[in-house]
């Protein structure tokens, strides 16, 4: 119970401070923008439309391209949500408190990765309002729906876990956002290397490490366990790697 206590207990921080709120302010912006964009595209594109024999959906190209782009502003906003969660106690020296509260350091690291985690939640359901709003006209694939809702979730949930372990590493919460959004800019990006140097096995190795070519599979409704797999255990890693390193520094004080 310890570990939703302090789950609240950063979520709850989180919205104490206007970062939070801005985020959710600029990503509804940007992303209703790109969602009326594409619906307007989508309009357009009827009169052709109707002349194919199994014609696409709005859910496949109105839907997924704000997912995808959800997906992209995610990786950019979610080191700002980190950068702080440890960081910044270390900084201020209230880090020794923490290590002084009767919570082992596992709980402490989940407590403060569902507080994000629900924050990231909160902002992937508000991102849905929107392609849900389509239903008022007409008929969407809900299966797809959730299967992109649950991707970009995954997703969100894979960047919060490195970010975390990333915040346990400094001091400066600068330096951890950088360091963040670098660490999953090479992931996103990692599988290019492969394709360019024409290794076969190098291009595989890199590819599945490459987070990107785990979403997309997913976002389209094409369930893996591999897929699957992988994102528990990005998650899973980093956690643990954060559970180390917090108890090395307990063990320091």
């Amino acid at each position: 119970m310890m570990v939703f206590t302090l789950a609240q207990r950063e979520l709850r921080t989180l919205f104490l401070s206007p970062l939070a709120w801005s985020i959710l302010a600029v990503m509804q912006f940007i992303l209703a923008y790109l969602f009326l964009t594409s619906l307007n595209d989508f309009i357009n594109l009827q009169p052709r439309l109707q002349n194919l024999e199994s014609p696409p959906g709005a859910t496949e190209l109105v839907v997924a391209q704000v997912y995808g782009s959800a997906a992209f502003i995610f990786m950019m906003v979610v080191p700002l949500l980190t950068m702080r969660v440890i960081s910044e106690e270390r900084r201020n020296r209230s880090i020794a408190l923490l290590f002084s509260a009767p919570l082992s350091m596992t709980e402490i690291v989940l407590g403060k990765y569902l507080g994000l985690l629900g924050f990231l939640l909160l902002a992937c359901l508000m991102i849905s309002l929107m392609p849900l709003s389509l239903l008022f006209a007409g008929p969407l694939d809900l299966g797809l729906l959730l299967a992109m809702f649950l991707a970009l979730f995954l997703l969100s949930a894979c960047f919060a876990a490195i970010g975390l372990f990333l915040s346990t590493l400094t001091l400066q919460p600068t330096i951890a956002a950088i360091s963040t959004f670098g660490a999953l800019l090479l992931l996103w990006i990692i599988d290019w290397a492969g394709d360019q140097a024409g290794d076969i096995d190098a291009s595989g190795v890199l590819e599945y490490l490459s987070i990107l070519r785990h979403f997309e599979p997913l976002s389209r409704g094409l369930f893996s366990s591999t897929d699957i797999l992988y994102f528990l255990l990005f998650i899973t890693v980093f956690l643990v790697l954060s559970i180390r390193r917090l108890d090395a520094d307990r063990l320091q004080h």
